[in-house]
């Protein structure tokens, strides 16, 4: 929220007070407290009427600072909270009459006294700091709210009321020349967020434009630092755009809590987040694999999808997840849980047909909210299930289903009664669910059951929705073996993966907007992602089709979806069944390399699909790269996004080597070249292993037997390490390489199994027997 008018003056109607002097320093438990008057006091008469704040520096989490700045703490918050983690950690403090300093782990922060300032380090590197005009509570007066009651009145019942309170408390940090900022949740304007203002907000706005289905008030820095603010209220940002210098994050109200991180790179700054927040869920093998779906508003019944499952078949193009998409339901009767049965006459023996006949998992799409004609309605409001106007009745509205109500997660048994019709769709033989919408949450004369503030419910009602659904899946078939498909989300949402990325259409230029929203996304804690290939809106050409199907499999997770047409390979042409059989394999064949990088994202918290930033910090050139990624550890993908079939991408130092094509490409350079539908720049990382897996058709297997390990480019005195998991997740296998002049010493740890170890752009490969002594030398 802007309030300055440019750097000397306030925007009109605003009463700024910053914190000008630490007038009184006191230690407490884990941290120590600051009173911080707005101006230097110099005499005791200066003590009265002035807007002072608390602010209270403390840790519980090693590398973690939480800061709590209040003004008037006796203000009521109803809220919801997000759910974060304690960890019990215990800083280092020191108070002195100059300084107060908190020291967690390798982290630091240093406030003075003296001149009211506050810096952080991570091993003596400065990453950020502020002081004069950094932290104030701002007024607004009653000229600016009664010039905003006509905004008020146009705003639709789900938008924010412009300005609902007169109180804001705002932080500001000073940032160096060359610092670039990522973050906010799944964004899909300008990567690098230098110049933006950030609205955490989530809307149904799809993928063109500044509008977020997953809103997520935490950023990071290419200095190595993140910033979580700990408010499900409407947070925010002026990044280096108020003040060009700054970042500003505001919150209405009468206080203001964030955490700052540090660490020795950006993997370590999203351990510490998702530390607190929540690590992302493990996905289970089978939805790493093409799932297709009966498109949205096309015609379908049983006839139909049978078609394009066995379709799929003859072409020989590995399919795992088959997606019913709403009409699985009656129209106007979303949601009531129940098939259409003019259009599926049996449903449990069709189900069992797609599992035990064609091998399949099946997903259904659901939403949060309840149509006036489905046979839940009655139902949902007699027992107080939705959430109801300020007047008892129930909020209703014709914006999706016509009378649709929105079932009220905070209310215990509303969810018990809504994960139950859920269940009963498990037991009859469905996978998984889409959790489409829960965005378009109403914020104006709304009361939730358990007297949450209905603005500050707006983005976390997804939480709420998805952690519902996703405890139904986790309760009936176990842990790891969960997901969902879904839209919406907030701080920690990545606990129930996964997510796609919503409404884009069928151009090069939405593409770009989704690898740039995934990005997004996963540089904020969010492991895995996905996205409507070949576009949800309109028709893609055979041309895009075949592009968005290397870039599709070359996610996290690959689907097919689209809204008035399907969007089978063989009504575009006959070569795009070609391409997406080949792509589809390869990822099959990638299993083992991916399921192992899935993992190490549930336990680290560092995305599969990944900015270059994350892994290159050190590089300048990586800073600000947005169409391109690291798929997992070892591999940069560059998608191509013209019709010229012209790739485009920089290669990091070191020597590269396309998995495709076998090229080996200099790095510390960039490449642009052109690329058949069988190509994708797709390069193995210098002193890497990569377990390439014998993948037939079901995308869960033996992730070991028959594997070849293939090193690529290990330099003399450096080691590679190469892990296998079985599908339970276990760790079965482990694989080093090291090199010595001319010779690569290859340990493994016993096995059964027989696989192969081959070099890399060289003709030496080793068949290993079952039972074969753990050690193999290979000449060069």
């Amino acid at each position: 929220m802007k309030f300055a008018d440019g750097f000397w003056l306030n925007q009109r109607g605003y009463e700024v007070n910053y914190a000008n002097q630490a007038f009184e320093i006191e230690e407490i438990e884990n941290g120590f407290l600051v009173v911080a008057t707005p101006f230097v006091v110099y005499n005791r008469a200066m003590m009265l009427g002035s807007a002072n704040l608390e602010i209270a520096y403390t840790s519980t989490q090693e590398n973690c600072v939480k800061v709590s700045i209040t003004h008037h703490k006796g203000h009521v918050d109803n809220g919801p909270h997000f759910v974060l983690e304690d960890k019990g950690f215990k800083p280092q403090v020191t108070v002195t009459d100059k300084e107060a300093v908190l020291v967690t782990g390798d982290t630091k922060l240093v406030v003075s006294k003296e001149n009211w300032s506050f810096t952080y380090y991570y091993k003596d590197k400065k990453l950020t700091s502020g002081g004069w005009r950094s932290t104030g509570v701002i007024f607004e007066n009653a000229y600016k709210q009664q010039a905003r009651l006509q905004t008020q009145l146009d705003d639709t019942f789900w938008s924010y009321p412009a300005d609902p309170t007169r109180t804001y408390i705002r932080e500001q940090f000073d940032t160096s020349v060359g610092e670039y900022f990522y973050g906010f949740g799944e964004k899909f304007t300008t990567f690098t967020k230098n110049g933006q203002n950030v609205e955490i907000w989530n809307a149904d706005g799809g993928t063109c434009s500044d509008q977020s289905y997953k809103s997520i008030p935490f950023y990071l820095s290419s200095k190595g630092y993140g910033v979580f603010v700990n408010s499900t209220d409407k947070v925010s940002y002026e990044v280096c755009s108020d003040t060009v210098s700054k970042v500003s994050m505001t919150v209405p109200g009468e206080s203001l809590e964030y955490y700052v991180f540090g660490g020795a790179n950006l993997t370590d700054v999203l351990k510490g987040y998702t530390d607190l927040t929540g690590k992302p869920s493990l996905p289970p093998a089978f939805s790493f694999g093409l799932w297709l779906t009966t498109s949205f508003t096309t015609t379908y019944d049983e006839e139909t999808i049978t078609s394009f499952i066995d379709g799929m078949a003859e072409r020989d193009i590995p399919l795992q997840v088959f997606h019913f998409d709403c009409f699985w339901m009656k129209g106007f009767e979303w949601c009531n849980f129940e098939w259409d049965k003019s259009q599926f006459p049996d449903p449990p023996a069709m189900l069992k047909r797609l599992h035990e006949n064609k091998g399949l998992k099946t997903c259904v799409w659901i939403n949060p909210y309840v149509g006036q004609r489905s046979k839940l309605f009655d139902e949902g409001m007699k027992n107080g299930y939705f959430i109801k106007k300020t007047d008892g009745s129930v909020f209703q509205c014709d914006e999706w289903q016509p009378g649709m109500a929105i079932v009220d997660f905070t209310n215990p048994e509303a969810c018990k009664w809504y994960a139950g019709y859920l269940r009963k769709l498990c037991e009859m033989g469905v996978d998984t669910f889409k959790t489409d919408f829960g965005e378009r949450i109403p914020t104006r004369d709304v009361v939730y059951y358990d007297g949450s503030d209905p603005i500050k419910m707006h983005n976390f009602y997804t939480y709420l929705y998805n952690e519902c659904v996703f405890n139904v899946l986790k309760e009936y078939f176990g842990e790891n073996k969960a997901c969902l498909f879904a839209r919406s989300a907030t701080a920690g949402g990545q606990k129930f993966p996964v997510h796609w990325g919503g409404d884009c259409s069928g151009n090069y230029n939405s593409m770009a907007e989704v690898v740039r929203g995934c990005l997004s996304l996963c540089i904020s804690g969010f492991g895995y992602t996905s996205h409507d290939m070949a576009g949800f809106e309109a028709t893609a050409t055979p041309d895009i089709y075949k592009r968005w199907a290397a870039f599709g499999m070359f996610s996290s997770h690959s689907r097919l979806h689209g809204n008035q047409s399907y969007r089978v390979p063989w009504l575009f042409d006959e070569e795009s069944c070609d391409v997406l059989r080949f792509f589809t394999k390869l990822k099959g064949k990638l299993m083992p390399y991916l399921w192992a990088q899935a993992i190490k994202t549930h336990e680290v918290g560092v995305p599969v699909m990944r900015a270059m930033v994350i892994d290159f910090a050190d590089d300048p050139t990586c800073l600000t790269l947005d169409r391109q990624y690291m798929f997992g550890d070892n591999i940069l993908v560059a998608p191509i996004l013209n019709d010229e079939g012209i790739a485009e991408y920089y290669v990091p130092e070191g020597k590269w080597t396309d998995i495709i094509t076998g090229k080996v490409l200099e790095g510390g350079k960039w490449y642009k070249h052109k690329c058949s539908y069988f190509e994708i720049p797709a390069l193995a990382k210098p002193n890497s292993i990569i377990a390439y897996g014998n993948f037939e058709r079901q995308i869960e297997y033996d992730y070991l037997e028959g594997t070849t390990f293939t090193i690529y480019e290990l330099e003399d005195g450096k080691s590679a390490v190469c892990p296998i998991y079985d599908t339970e997740a276990n760790k079965v296998f482990e694989l080093t390489a090291t090199r010595h002049g001319n010779k690569i010493e290859c340990e493994y740890t016993d096995t059964k199994a027989s696989f192969k170890i081959a070099v890399a752009n060289t003709d030496k490969t080793v068949e290993i027997a079952p039972n074969f002594s753990g050690k193999v030398i290979i000449e060069l």
